[in-house]
């Protein structure tokens, strides 16, 4: 990459990045950020690059969950400990029904803004910059709060460095024990159909675990089965903010520049144009990355795209992640299959079934439908089936709070109940017994995938 350097971005064309009205204040704090440290470590980054090349190779699932937009006001180390926890019931659902090893990524420790429909909002005839994240200004509606304000950048890098080491400690620290399945159900998941599932299926493991045990397996002498390995991601937007947090790995021999942000950083579909800052950004770091797939993307041009963010075609080093919308995941992902399969570029594929699945209620509030996310989620398998190509993981935005901002599911979320627990600072996101149904759907499709992998296998010997 000699002809990339770390703000080589800058001389391109960008969307959707804040005007600062103080050029010297937006300077100084890219200049503190430069010499914080890193809130990720490039070892860590290269790790998950492995991981993710198994993900593009079917030997393990990715699990990419967490918030839509992450928010100050809700930053406390209750919500963190439950989105874990809920991304850990997931993770074991999964690993049961599909036999594989689950690469789990929270959403998580970053995620403080958010590409926008429209640089302004209007309300009762007032006009005023949209609200971007509390990375860039606040959702208040008034001047002041709506002004961009680069002192919020250092906001989110001390809490991303909290929420870092409390998710560490949570990964290391015994909570991800397998002997603890029992202790993992929230409170408000207890007495569902999902939960019952789920401690019978917990019941199963705890069986296994005790056939292990009596073999000399325990969590005392066996790391895997106390720990687990969780990395973070959030959307690449504030490439400022990425540059001030890049850095050059001096000490393995594989040299290079990482984003120390976080492990894994994707591009939105509003951000993929190819002559533009963002993907000239992405191109020159060594971290794994993703690009997100809308029903306007054209198969010629994602070769494109492809070939300029993976120029070596390195396995696990681009996830292309699809959000097509339940009534195009047929028609739309299937020619972007087609295309990379007959191109042998290698790049792994996840499914996200939310972002082509916004709807907005009568009542006022952007919601999304459980059934068309499940839609999707069985239409991104049904097409890799047919295509006989690997479906990689799902990327989903979910909190373990007891939230109604999306409708359906066992509790029966409807439109009249959005108002009830309506907590996000942007788009609707799954609870936890929501998350916990979307598993059960993912086991049962992994299942198949697997049983179908064993009779081909049969008639083949």
């Amino acid at each position: 990459m000699i002809d990339w350097q770390i703000d080589s971005w800058r001389k391109f064309p960008i969307k959707q990045v804040p005007e600062y009205s103080d050029q010297n204040h937006i300077t100084k704090v890219e200049n503190e950020l430069s010499i914080r440290p890193p809130l990720v470590f490039a070892e860590e980054a290269r790790r998950l690059r492995k991981r993710m090349a198994d993900v593009a190779e079917g030997k393990a699932f990715l699990l990419q969950g967490g918030d839509c937009a992450e928010s100050f006001a809700e930053h406390n180390a209750n919500n963190i400990r439950d989105s874990f926890r809920v991304l850990l019931q997931m993770a074991v659902v999964l690993t049961f029904g599909s036999a594989l090893p689950v690469v789990k990524i929270g959403r998580l420790a970053g995620q403080y803004s958010k590409p926008r429909s429209s640089p302004l909002e209007v309300i009762d005839n007032v006009s005023l910059p949209s609200y971007r994240g509390d990375m860039v200004n606040d959702m208040a509606f008034n001047d002041q709060s709506r002004e961009p304000d680069p002192e919020r950048l250092l906001q989110v890098y001390d809490k991303s460095a909290s929420t870092l080491n409390l998710l560490r400690a949570f990964a290391s620290g015994g909570m991800a024990d397998l002997t603890k399945l029992h202790e993992w159900n929230l409170e408000f998941v207890r007495g569902t159909k999902e939960a019952e599932k789920y401690r019978e299926l917990a019941d199963k493991i705890t069986s296994s675990m005790e056939f292990m045990n009596a073999c000399g397996m325990t969590p005392e002498n066996t790391a895997q089965l106390r720990e687990t390995e969780f990395y973070t991601s959030h959307e690449g937007l504030l490439l400022n903010y990425e540059e001030a947090l890049t850095r050059k790995d001096t000490i393995t021999e594989e040299k290079g520049w990482f984003s120390t942000s976080a492990h894994m950083l994707w591009i939105g579909d509003r951000t993929r144009s190819i002559d533009e800052a963002h993907i000239e950004y992405m191109r020159g770091i060594a971290n794994p990355i993703g690009l997100k797939c809308g029903p306007s993307t054209d198969p010629d041009d994602l070769l494109r795209l492809i070939e300029k963010l993976n120029p070596l075609n390195q396995s696990g080093r681009l996830t292309l992640i699809a959000r097509m919308g339940s009534s195009e995941v047929y028609s739309k992902l299937k020619p972007l299959i087609s295309a990379v399969k007959k191109s042998g570029l290698i790049v792994g594929w996840c499914c996200d079934p939310m972002h082509g699945n916004t709807v907005k209620a009568s009542s006022g509030f952007k919601t999304r439908k459980m059934n068309d996310i499940m839609t999707e989620v069985k239409g991104f398998f049904d097409v890799h089936k047919e295509m006989d190509t690997i479906p990689g993981g799902v990327h989903f935005e979910m909190t373990g709070q007891n939230v109604t901002e999306c409708v359906g599911g066992v509790y029966e979320v409807t439109e009249s109940n959005l108002a009830d627990r309506y907590h996000t600072h942007c788009d609707p996101r799954l609870n936890a017994t929501q998350s916990l149904e979307l598993a059960f759907l993912l086991a049962d499709l992994l299942s198949d995938n697997r049983n179908i992998s064993r009779k081909q296998v049969s008639t083949a010997s």
